[in-house]
């Protein structure tokens, strides 16, 4: 009990008072009154309670400082690209290249502001997450109740709570009457926990939903009254857990971005290959290695691709104004790619999988006629369907009598659509409307209600209907029958005794709720006699319309979906098996893994059971967030979606976070790296297949670029070293370059994506983007367009000397060679007319602008001084485009072979699966 004075509290004591998340549900109120050293009646002493502010601290969320913005922005810098072209940059300066250093400077500057605008905002996670630690609360101390801020209680604090109130702090309950609370946001259940102050039975591991005489902050008094005692505050909160697990959490970097880090570690070697390669090449031929130096160092700068981030840029954001048009909100420009490698999809049930409303979808009348149930959510919309029954005009009338008792044995309303009031009855008002157009509210007067309690698991409703007074009651099977001697069948009311309804209604109650659904009994009575049983009713929170098709074609594209739910075992495998998480086969008990079950697993045990299992029930943010990183341990990229509280970390640590738009809690939404504004889990396919299409146009550009950069580099190199005249000129470089870096080569990274894309499996984020495949197509475009370049250049000197028209025919035909190439560079395995010739409307534009420009250089008095050109004539042209369009030609054909490789090979391992299927028939 309390003591007047209290001394100051030792370390042990300290230790003692702040209790386990489950230790308080498994003791007597008056173990932790001891514990706490307060009384339960009076609560603590104002002395008390200030002692404990400077031993406990406030009940307040710190969220840590911010890093100020210079230094988010010079954080851009730290990619090994753009670290890369800086480099590139002062070298430039070095050698007087004041243009190129200022054209590479500019490319920075653009790329990393628009980068730090897309991804710069204020850490608001935690903010959001501290609003749900209510401003003020009842206290009582000193025996009399305060009203002041919830910062300012600790642990022994009384707190009393009532319908409406947001729980302040975590609490062991004292006393409670019809007490419920909506922990969905903590939890991601639907339905409200009715509460009990009652002492639990000792359990390893309690899970938060279990620990039902204890309310938690941020949770909402559904309905009752209550009061109890402060076990935790602030950070010890189970609140407070996930708001330090947040705010510990590093959201990690995207692939595309490792792919960029990668490449630009890639391009530094190549760069210095290149450099040591030209020195040895001159030292070798007696020239200064100094001079050779300085050639080395121009040529590897000019071949590192600086219109890169600049194409990465612009294409990742168009694409995410592709996908803002398709109601996903993405905020990182990275994440748009990102979503295009994904492999294991972990998703909430609860809000996410499902609509979050509860719908009817069983009846089973009095009498036993079965019943089905369209249509949902908290909306009329939909019908019933007789499934067995001998009369059906009969169990029309028995349905009347059903929607009856659902309208009256109600709290609830719906307007528009949206509920005021419990889910459970939500549904029922909804099954109502769908079963009769009677407002059946009209015809009486409520006289009397006996709300649900844990004790009689029955809600009762007395209404006047004309002279009589009518009792509507629903609740649990075995409360309801105990209170009924007859039953409806066909409009008529027949005895219980003798008859196979209670046996037969027993087992379809267990039958249904073995489906994951929440059965309730109904039943009506006369003037406080014994009730008429009317049948059962089940209902579930339904997947949502497009949630199936979307599993089935992640599950067709190679994405793998796995569910993350607190809800029941059998709840989480009737939804899983209702959206073909399993695929042809039918849900296995044992092929679902508890929360608890996880405590006991090591990380290593964990990471075996990830592979295969595609349901985890009643499980918590921290083991939402283990499941997460077991995935990624295997080296799969994991994208999470999810909706409460609950989900927050877990999305946060995923490689892509994806949080719901309407019925997402802002904590979920501001963790989120995408939000879908219409909760539609199907637009992720949508994402998926954006994501796939820009890594693959951003890959497309790089070989394009690079494989025309080496080419005119090698040209360069060739002259240089072999001391003949160069076959362009700087201005005709200069060209080349604009080209390189301009129209064509940004087209191509708004190619539309491939209509095969979604069957193509993840792309593997191991492989680089330079990969071995790339490699070769640039280095042989590189090396057709030299040969033929040299091949022009050679016969127009035939008579030794380089004359205006040479070095025009030598200019066009490399730029033809760049135009074809780009053509070429479209795709890497489809031929261009497979893609459709027009279907870029962009890299067309592009094309025929370069091309034009390109004439107008060759054909226009001063374009033809500044470049030193003279006009060719229509033979020449036509020599040098049936010349050019070899590089198109060749990759056609190189594609073409491929193609034909790979599907003879698919022939082979079909034919094979076939043999051994055969030979083990």
């Amino acid at each position: 009990m309390i003591q007047d004075s209290e001394d100051s509290l030792d370390s042990e004591r300290v230790k003692e008072m702040w209790l386990s998340n489950s230790h308080p549900a498994v003791v007597p109120v008056e173990e932790v009154e001891n514990i706490l050293r307060t009384d339960r009646v009076k609560g603590l002493s104002t002395r008390q309670a200030e002692e404990r502010y400077t031993t406990f601290g406030y009940n307040e969320l710190i969220v840590k400082d911010e890093e100020p913005v210079w230094k988010k922005y010079l954080e851009q810098f730290k990619n090994p690209l753009i670290i890369l072209l800086l480099c590139s940059a002062i070298v430039s300066i070095g050698m007087k290249q004041y243009d190129d250093a200022a054209s590479i400077t500019l490319a920075i500057v653009i790329v990393v502001t628009v980068g730090f605008i897309q991804e710069y905002r204020s850490e608001k996670t935690l903010e959001k997450l501290k609003k749900l630690v209510p401003p003020v609360c009842v206290c009582v101390r000193d025996g009399r109740p305060e009203s002041f801020e919830a910062k300012f209680l600790v642990p022994g604090d009384l707190v009393t709570m009532q319908t409406g109130d947001r729980i302040p702090a975590d609490l062991r309950l004292v006393s409670c009457m019809d007490f419920a609370v909506d922990e969905s946001s903590l939890t991601g259940e639907l339905e409200p926990i009715l509460k009990t102050s009652d002492v639990l039975p000792k359990k390893e591991n309690l899970a938060t939903n279990e620990m039902i005489n204890q309310a938690f902050m941020g949770t909402m008094v559904v309905t009752g009254r209550a009061t109890g005692l402060v076990v935790a505050t602030a950070d010890k909160t189970q609140f407070g857990q996930v708001f330090q697990m947040m705010s510990d959490e590093v959201a990690p970097d995207t692939p595309l971005q490792n792919s960029m880090n990668l490449l630009g570690k890639q391009l530094s070697a190549y760069s210095l290959v290149v450099i040591g390669l030209i020195m040895l090449a001159g030292w070798y031929q007696g020239k200064q290695v100094l001079v050779m130096f300085n050639i080395g160092v121009s040529l590897a700068v000019a071949a590192i691709p600086e219109g890169l981030p600049i194409v990465t840029v612009v294409t990742l954001a168009l694409g995410v104004m592709r996908m803002a048009g398709k109601q996903a909100i993405v905020k990182k420009l990275p994440t748009v790619e990102a979503l295009g490698c994904v492999n294991v999809i972990c998703t909430d049930k609860t809000g996410t999988v499902t609509c979050n409303q509860m719908t009817a979808t069983n009846l089973v009348t009095g009498g036993g006629d079965r019943v089905q149930v369209t249509g949902s959510g908290y909306h009329p919309e939909g019908a019933a369907e007789i499934l067995t029954s001998d009369d059906h005009s009969g169990t029309q009338k028995d349905l009347e009598r059903l929607a009856e008792c659902a309208t009256l044995c109600n709290n609830a309303s719906i307007t528009c659509g949206q509920l005021l009031g419990q889910p459970t009855e939500g549904a029922l008002l909804a099954l109502a409307q769908k079963l009769s157009i009677k407002n059946f509210k009209e015809e009486g007067t409520r006289v009397k209600e006996i709300p649900f309690s844990s004790e009689s698991k029955v809600m009762e409703v007395i209404y006047q209907l004309g002279p009589a007074n009518v009792s509507f009651v629903k609740g649990a099977l075995e409360k309801v029958l105990i209170k009924c001697d007859t039953y409806l069948h066909h409009g008529k009311i027949l005895p219980l005794e003798g008859s196979s309804v209670p046996a037969d209604s027993v087992r379809f109650c267990a039958e249904l709720g073995g489906k994951g659904l929440r059965v309730l009994a109904l039943a009506r009575g006369v003037d406080g006699g014994k009730l008429t049983f009317l049948g059962l009713v089940a209902m579930q929170d339904p997947p949502r319309p497009g949630v199936p098709a979307a599993v089935r074609t992640l599950a067709e594209s190679g994405v793998r979906t796995v569910m993350l739910t607190g809800d029941a075992k059998e709840t989480a495998l009737a939804i899983g098996d209702q959206i073909g998480l399993f695929g042809d086969q039918r849900p296995v008990r044992s092929g679902a893994v508890a929360g608890e079950d996880l405590d006991r697993m090591g990380d290593a045990d964990l990471q075996t059971v990830v592979r295969s299992v595609q349901v985890f029930y009643r499980v918590s943010p921290r083991h939402k967030v283990r499941i997460v990183a077991a995935l990624q341990s295997h080296g799969l990229i994991v994208a999470m979606t999810g909706d409460g509280v609950n989900d927050g970390v877990a999305v946060k640590r995923a490689d892509v976070g994806i949080a719901m738009g309407k019925c997402g809690t802002d904590v979920c939404k501001e963790a989120a790296d995408v939000i879908l504004l219409d909760d539609d889990f199907s637009t992720i396919l949508c994402a998926i297949e954006e994501g796939k299409s820009i890594f693959i146009n951003i890959r497309n550009f790089l070989r394009f670029q690079l494989s025309t950069s080496i080419a005119a580099l090698s040209l360069i190199s060739i002259s240089t070293l072999m001391g003949t005249a160069n076959p362009l000129n700087p201005m005709q470089i200069l060209w080349i370059n604009i080209i390189m870096d301009g129209p064509p080569a940004q087209s191509l990274g708004v190619e539309p994506s491939d209509k095969e894309l979604m069957k193509k499996p993840p792309r593997n984020t191991k492989v680089a983007m330079l990969s071995k495949d790339i490699l070769i197509n640039i280095i042989l475009s590189a090396a057709i367009i030299v040969c033929g370049t040299l091949y022009v250049f050679k016969e127009m000197m035939e008579d030794g000397k380089i004359t205006n028209r040479d070095t025009t025919m030598t200019f066009t035909c490399f730029v033809f060679f760049d135009m074809f190439n780009a053509l070429s560079c479209r795709s890497n395995t489809k031929s261009v007319f497979q893609l459709g010739l027009f279907s870029n409307k962009a890299f067309c534009l592009a094309v025929l602008f370069s091309l034009v420009g390109q004439m107008l250089v060759i054909y226009t008095p001063p374009l033809q001084y500044i470049f030193q050109t003279e006009a060719l004539s229509a033979g020449d042209l036509f020599f040098l485009v049936c010349l050019t369009s070899s590089i198109f030609i060749m990759s056609e054909v190189k594609k073409f072979a491929e193609r034909q490789l790979l599907a003879r090979r698919k022939k082979v391992t079909r034919t094979n699966s076939a043999k051994s299927l055969i030979s083990l028939v």
